[in-house]
């Protein structure tokens, strides 16, 4: 009796699996965010020194780019010698 009701599980099982469908649904990936203004394409952002601030970036070749500050501004001119002398 138990040989019947295993053997009549198994051909059920085998049907059903029959009907069952082998195609994967592809389901859709989100794009990635764009690149934050001035940022070089194909670029990794890179944190040399772990402070949280970005330190400058990898290139798609892997070397690295460090960010450069920004020029102090120049010094102010010398003073003119017009006016009054002595």
């Amino acid at each position: 009796m138990k040989i019947r009701l295993i053997a009549m599980s198994m051909a059920t099982a085998l049907m059903l699996s029959a009907c069952a469908s082998t195609k994967t649904e592809e389901v859709a990936t989100a794009a990635p965010p764009p690149p934050p203004p001035g940022a070089v394409p194909g670029s990794v952002a890179a944190d040399r020194d772990g402070d949280g601030i970005v330190d400058g970036y990898y290139s798609a070749d892997g070397i690295y780019h460090p960010n450069l500050p920004p020029a102090p501004p120049p010094p102010p001119p010398p003073p003119t010698r017009r006016g009054e002398r002595g």
